[in-house]
């Protein structure tokens, strides 16, 4: 039986075997601490409960977990949520649980009134980026050389940024994707063909 609970910061102590997944991206402890003092509501795990013996609780398993934030003005049509880590532990999965982690965040998000929400996917990552499409999502924009910074590395990672934004290049860039919500009434917030648009790292500013 799979539940949502709010993250806690000592659940970093057992979240190892979720972030093994090679697509995953560890942060270090402060970044994370960030993201519960500043957004505790969009940070929350999924939890599988294991029946034991009649007269012992049943033991849990953290089979996944979702952060994200909001950033952006409502006034420039920019106030949205970011996904910035959804990841699901490799024994626990297709079996929707990743959806139902989105659709969580589509509830809250709603709430919060942002006008979308977005994430990063890597243009070779085609099983993500058709989970994210099942789900309503569609790619906005090219970021070039998002990961140019190294393994894993985003744009804000430090590395070095291209200035070509024409020089595409599959292994480094990223899919920005996007699902408007309903206060975006006119989906003014996504685009067709968004593929074939292409920005650099630093032009991803909200």
């Amino acid at each position: 039986m799979t539940s949502i609970k709010p993250f806690q910061l000592e659940d970093l102590f057992t979240i190892t075997p979720v972030n093994l997944d090679p697509l995953t991206e560890n942060f270090n402890i402060s970044f994370y601490a960030q993201y519960l003092i500043s957004w505790p509501n969009l940070f929350y795990k999924s939890i599988e409960q294991h029946p034991t013996d009649t007269t012992s609780p049943p033991s849990t398993t953290t089979s996944g977990y979702m952060m994200a934030k909001t950033e952006g003005q409502l006034s420039k049509m920019e106030y949205h949520t970011h996904i910035t880590a959804v990841t699901i532990q490799d024994h626990y999965r297709r079996i929707a649980l990743a959806s139902k982690l989105c659709l969580h965040l589509e509830s809250i998000s709603e709430v919060q009134s942002t006008l979308f929400i977005d994430l990063f996917v890597k243009v070779t990552n085609s099983l993500g980026r058709m989970l994210y499409e099942k789900l309503g999502y569609s790619v906005y924009r090219r970021v070039v050389g998002y990961y140019g910074g190294g393994a894993g590395a985003g744009a804000g990672a430090g590395g070095a940024l291209p200035d070509d934004r024409y020089a595409i290049n599959d292994d480094i860039d990223a899919f920005d994707m996007r699902k408007s919500l309903p206060l975006d009434k006119d989906n003014r917030t996504v685009r067709e063909m968004g593929e074939k648009v292409y920005v650099l790292p630093n032009e991803v500013v909200f």
